[in-house]
């Protein structure tokens, strides 16, 4: 990875003239060293709304979801919205790990990282939703094709939501595997600087006994190449399964052949933002502002303005042939003049206003490289995706085809209680890993350390000039 050239025009990756040595020092320090009140702030903040959103899950599976504002027409809701949310938001981490990595991008290599752990948190969150919307947790083993009691039972092949089951546990399974692998290496770094026998032992299992020799070196580059080949599709499959669940429908709105396509570059944008708004926490209370620097930040904001085109391009495009097809059912779809103007007209601008209007502004070179600018437009962009998942299911069957059936939907606190305790489970999880794992991959940026750094630009530009 190290042999290829590097344009001495390009912006170091590593500004602050580092040594190999002070890679190992700044990555390991937050592990190493004791967790400051900002942390143990944002921890206790999480871990309460943990443990309130784990306490409306018990009420909702002990009750049943009436305790959820459903009713006959709105069978989907909140829970349905957040878990198309969760899902989406893990979308990032394969493509900046397995995708970028094909294309030999060595920005990634401060990203990466975080961008694989927010995406496994996120699965965890997602697959929560279906399994409680079950109602009847203890038979959730039932979507599996496994022998059972009832002899002939067997899964439906042909449902969309069976598909989900396979596409998402696979792209779960893979992501563990291509993060964990990726951590072998930091984790033997750890494992060398350990000052207490416990820690040594814990991170020596960890480490699966690398020693950092070249055979080492050879198979971790050829697997990681394998993994990154078999995590490609996923980045397009995933999505795209999950939005057949709405595509393969014949509920007015859904059935629509742009879905996958849309699905999946609206899923990479709520992605790019999550993963934006966790490294620019992580960069200032970690400290490494030097190996996220501001051109990791603008790269980053110029993927979410192209895929938020995309999107943009997707809305356009169901907006206008709502209008055109002059069929009085679709006018009432998410994204139609009915919406835009009817009971779930507010619904239907923070969508425009989060998705499209705020995110133009990183057209601007000005604003994309600023870092609270950025900060506040990624919670805008994961605030506007979580809107338009909501459009998407609620206002899609809020109004169903015999005007007996249409009903609003209202959600009730325990809806809102079990999102909210997602979100605190995933910061979390997210915290934790910030304090035992390294948030950046180390091992990989040493082996940049003497193309990107720094102190080997400035040489370059001496010996040109």
């Amino acid at each position: 990875m190290s042999g290829h050239y590097e344009a001495p025009i390009r912006e170091p990756l590593i500004i602050g003239h580092k040594t190999y040595h002070d890679i190992s020092e700044d990555i390991a320090r937050p592990i190493e060293e004791r967790a400051g009140k900002l942390w143990w702030v944002s921890f206790w903040i999480a871990l309460t709304l943990f443990v309130y959103g784990f306490g409306c899950i018990a009420y909702t599976i002990g009750t049943g979801i009436g305790a959820w504002g459903l009713n006959r027409t709105n069978n989907w809701g909140w829970d349905i919205t957040n878990f198309v949310w969760w899902v989406g938001i893990g979308h990032a981490g394969t493509l900046i790990s397995a995708v970028l990595l094909l294309f030999r991008q060595r920005w990634r290599m401060s990203v990466n990282r975080s961008a694989e752990a927010m995406t496994i948190f996120a699965v965890v969150q997602a697959a929560i939703f279906p399994v409680i919307h079950m109602g009847r947790v203890w038979v959730g083993y039932w979507v599996f094709p496994l022998p059972n009691q009832f002899g002939s039972l067997w899964t439906n092949f042909n449902s969309p939501l069976l598909w989900d089951v396979f596409a998402i546990s696979t792209y779960f399974s893979v992501s563990t595997v291509f993060w964990f692998m990726g951590l072998i290496p930091d984790f033997a770094m750890i494992r060398d600087r350990a000052k207490t026998p416990w820690t040594k032992r814990i991170y020596t299992l960890l480490s699966f006994g690398w020693g950092g020799k070249a055979k080492h070196w050879q198979r971790f580059e050829e697997l990681s190449l394998v993994l990154a080949g078999l995590a490609t599709p996923l980045v397009f499959s995933v999505h795209t399964t999950v939005s057949f669940d709405f595509a393969t429908s014949v509920i007015k709105g859904w059935h629509s052949t742009i879905y996958p396509p849309y699905f999946v570059a609206g899923a990479i944008f709520s992605g790019f933002a999550m993963v934006q708004t966790l490294l620019l926490v992580a960069r200032k209370v970690c400290h490494l502002e030097e190996y996220i620097t501001m051109y990791h930040i603008e790269i980053m904001n110029i993927v979410i303005i192209v895929t938020g085109g995309m999107v943009t391009v997707a809305y356009a495009t169901e907006y206008f042939i709502a209008w055109y097809s002059g069929s009085r059912f679709e006018d009432f779809t998410y994204l139609s003049p009915g919406a835009a103007t009817g009971p779930y007209w507010w619904a239907f601008w923070s969508l425009i206003i989060c998705n499209l209007v705020v995110p133009a502004s990183f057209w601007f070179k000005k604003l994309r490289t600023n870092i609270i600018w950025t900060f506040i437009v990624a919670l805008i962009i994961n605030i506007g995706m979580w809107f338009e998942r909501f459009d998407i299911i609620v206002i899609n069957i809020a109004r169903d085809y015999l005007p007996s059936g249409w009903t609003m939907f209202k959600p009730t606190i325990i809806d809102v209680g079990v999102f909210l305790g997602t979100i605190g489970f995933f910061s979390v999880l997210f915290l934790l890993y910030a304090r035992t794992f390294p948030v950046i991959a180390q091992a990989e940026l040493k082996t940049i350390l003497k193309i990107s750094g720094e102190t080997y630009k400035a040489k370059e530009e001496d010996e040109h000039h």
